[in-house]
């Protein structure tokens, strides 16, 4: 039985995707010899229950660690995970800021960890939409490639924040007792009883969210393959949690629903649920909690020659965020990558 153990730092420790890791890094027995929760200078002295009080991000607080699993931001992370990185410490970061550089890693434990070897020091984890797709496309373009997706997701508001849950059911209570809602604040509009065709926000210029640029390229960079076409439009919906998408796969050669069906039964991470004669299929609520790709309603395309249609749900706070970064962390641990002491070098 190894004897090693590492010191962790998890930074955005009281975020909704932070705590979660916290709780996950226990859960599973990561091999640490200490957690140390970091987040804003407004969080900083906060007790956590079972972790310990809350530190601020200094150079001298960062020293001596491991590993650093970030959920903190994209602007914090742009400066404080090269920080952690120099330092000596493997990065596994939960924003967007890092990955779609060409010498950082975009990882989804199940799919290709083999990207891990090529790291410098930071770890990129997937958009919560495109982890989940990617789980139960790779088994697919493994078999039979892919040439297009065409994808409509609909997202649940935890992906927002707490601030968005909090809307979401304020404005729920509101309308079921029949009175007058505040001004949305979360989103351009109600999202109670309510689908918004804008997850995400509209980067000038562009006409589409980067939600849908982040399906768009973030698949094609964890498939490993440049040439997918990929047509996104990301749905926000009043689901509090677990995002959910129809995906429309049409691949280079002919595979059958019965066939995807055998194939995503036997991949790693995923569960199928396909028995719509008796409404059995992923809900995002049976999701909720689980770690688990769930993945139903396959079926071939009539209208598209060596096409499949499919739904695939999860938990997008937990494999969509949390349990892959821990995921990424264990597998680190397993290959021997987190034993060497000495500093990353950045390019």
């Amino acid at each position: 039985m190894s004897t090693i153990a590492y010191r962790v730092a998890v930074v955005g420790a009281t975020g909704q995707v932070g705590s979660l890791m916290l709780r996950l890094l226990r859960e599973r027995q990561f091999p640490a010899k200490e957690i140390v929760p970091f987040a804003s200078e407004r969080s900083a002295g906060r007790e956590i229950d079972g972790v310990g009080v809350v530190q601020p991000l200094t150079e001298d607080t960062i020293q001596g660690f491991d590993l650093a699993l970030f959920s903190a931001g994209g602007s914090a992370s742009g400066e404080w995970a090269p920080r952690f990185a120099r330092a000596g410490a493997i990065v596994v970061d939960n924003s967007s800021r890092w990955r779609m550089l060409e010498d950082v890693p975009l990882v989804v434990s199940e799919v290709n960890p083999h990207a891990l070897a090529a790291h410098q020091g930071i770890i990129a984890n997937p958009n919560c939409s495109t982890m989940q797709m990617v789980v139960a496309l790779k088994p697919i373009h493994a078999a039979a490639g892919i040439e297009r997706l065409v994808i409509s997701t609909y997202q649940a508001v935890s992906g927002t924040g707490k601030r968005a849950v909090d809307e979401l059911l304020a404005q729920s209570h509101a309308l079921l007792h029949e009175r007058e809602i505040d001004p949305p604040s979360a989103y351009a509009h109600q999202i109670a009883f309510n689908a918004l065709p804008h997850a995400g926000s509209f980067p000038p210029g562009d006409d589409h969210t980067d939600e849908e640029r982040k399906l768009m390229d973030e698949t094609r960079k964890i498939l490993e393959d440049p040439e997918i076409r990929v047509s996104a439009t990301c749905v926000r919906v009043p689901v509090i949690n677990g995002h959910s998408e129809a995906v429309n796969v049409q691949t280079r050669e002919p595979l059958s629903a019965e066939r995807a069906r055998e194939l995503l039964r036997e991949a790693p991470g995923v569960h199928v649920i396909d028995e719509p004669a008796t409404a059995r299929y992923p809900l995002a609520i049976e999701a909720d909690g689980r770690d688990e790709v769930f993945v139903g309603r396959i079926r071939q395309d009539p209208g598209l020659e060596r096409a499949l249609d499919m739904w695939i749900v999860a938990d997008n706070l937990r494999k969509g965020a949390a349990t892959n970064a821990v995921q990424i962390a264990e597998l680190l641990h397993q290959r021997g990558m987190l034993a060497d002491e000495q500093a990353h070098s950045l390019a």
